[in-house]
């Protein structure tokens, strides 16, 4: 089992519901969306980067377009193991929180 950090959870999570529409800007939005939270494009590219050298995701090179200079984007998509690791992280949180009476969390 490969564990992964939350962000590179969330990352994932987002390059699988952007679709083909999952590049660094969108991922960006979409990330700090769902955390309320201010992400830097630097931190996703970080993440990103991480996750392509652990062959989690993959990148696909776009058409350059005149509204980018010229500049291509670079799109991601989950690779088999990238969806593999997000499907053990999920079973493990099932397992984790399966026993764990509901008053323990009403308590807190």
């Amino acid at each position: 089992m490969k564990f992964l950090s939350r962000q590179e959870e969330l990352l994932l999570l987002s390059i699988l519901k952007l679709k083909e529409n999952a590049y660094g800007v969108t991922i960006r939005e979409h990330v700090s969306e769902v955390t309320q939270k201010y992400w830097s494009i630097g931190a996703i590219y970080d993440v990103l980067d991480r996750l392509t050298k652990k062959g989690l995701v993959q990148t696909i090179i776009g058409a350059p377009t005149k509204s980018r200079g010229g500049k291509s984007k670079r799109y991601y998509r989950l690779t088999q193991s990238g969806f593999d690791a997000l499907q053990e992280v999920r079973d493990l949180q099932k397992k984790t929180w399966a026993d764990l009476p509901k008053t323990v969390l009403e308590e807190k």
